[in-house]
């Protein structure tokens, strides 16, 4: 019986191999949402003021950042709870595949969003004529609050690994 159980539960970590499919799903929508953005500034780029040009440059690359994070959890995710993704031979096989533990996924999620958010900070600076004084300092807070978090599971995973 317990043998059983065992076999099940290890089975089960197949329940997961739909849910990163249905990631590489909303890396699709991110990409239609991409090019939508791209799409609507040409009709108007030469009327476009050079910050809201720069607004959307930004937008985009928040965009693109939010994608390679889904890819990494995608592959990431699914070697270490599901099974190894057998690519050899593959020339485009991604060289980090198969060398990311949870630990370093989990690191790398954390800089990402770091990264993102650094961009989403960037964009309401650049729109402060829009944005209460208030609002700042909570932008900044959350952000200064991933920064540090970011930092603090680097610092932890550098002790525990030593």
């Amino acid at each position: 019986m317990e043998r059983l159980i065992e076999n099940l539960m290890y089975a089960s970590r197949w329940l997961l191999a739909p849910i990163y499919l249905g990631l590489s799903l909303i890396l699709v929508l991110l990409g239609l949402k991409f090019f939508q953005e791209v799409i609507h500034v040409f009709p108007i780029i030469f009327e476009i003021k050079e910050s809201d040009l720069i607004l959307l440059a930004l937008t985009l690359i928040d965009l693109v950042l939010v994608g390679g994070l889904l890819v990494m959890v995608m592959f990431s995710g699914y070697e270490n709870f599901v099974s190894r993704l057998d690519l050899d031979g593959n020339e485009e096989k991604l060289h980090w595949l198969g060398k990311m533990d949870a630990t370093s996924l989990k690191n790398k999620v954390a800089a990402s969003i770091v990264a993102i958010s650094s961009i989403h900070l960037l964009k309401i600076f650049l729109n402060a004529h829009e944005v209460e004084n208030e609002d700042f300092i909570w932008y900044v807070v959350i952000h200064l609050t991933f920064v540090i978090s970011a930092f603090a599971m680097g610092m932890l995973d550098k002790l525990t690994r030593h």
